[in-house]
């Protein structure tokens, strides 16, 4: 196994968010869910994080159930503890009291075994931020084009 296997993205949180900060947590399972985590059956697109009595938990985050595992199998989308050391929670707290912040997951992945999931503090976008967002990258994009090496050698 690779040092880092990703298992899932969160393609839509860079575009409706703004990323302030990230942090990884590992993330507690049951036996079955760990193993179809390793076969790639999680979807983190739905989910957010939150504090709650100075814990971090990890919510609506679904993971299929792992068809071998029969009865042992939790709810897919049950509420799943993440691993954070005190600290970094207590910065989450006192940012999240600030208007309008939130955590979301951005990549779930494997290291040397374990799950853990890489969490962005994170601004909610309004729909004009969105469109300017995609105009900045597009003029980014052709400004990289019109200097790009292969076009001055046409010229």
């Amino acid at each position: 196994m690779s040092e880092r296997e990703t298992v899932a993205v969160n393609r839509r949180a860079r575009h409706d968010y703004d990323i302030m900060e990230t942090f990884d947590a590992g993330l507690v399972l049951t036996g079955t869910e760990i193993k179809s985590v390793r076969s790639h059956r999680a979807d983190i697109r739905d989910a957010y994080a939150a504090v709650e009595r100075g814990e971090a938990w990890l919510h609506n985050m679904h993971i299929s159930p792992y068809e071998p595992g029969s009865r042992d199998n939790p709810s897919t989308r049950r509420t799943r503890k993440l691993l954070l050391h005190r600290r970094e929670i207590n910065r989450l707290i006192g940012r999240v009291v600030e208007k309008g912040l939130t955590i979301i997951p951005l990549k779930l992945y494997l290291e040397r075994g374990y799950a853990k999931i890489e969490l962005g503090l994170a601004r909610g976008r309004r729909q004009w931020d969105k469109r300017q967002a995609i105009a900045e990258r597009e003029a980014k994009r052709e400004e990289q084009r019109a200097l790009s090496p292969r076009r001055q050698a046409d010229a």
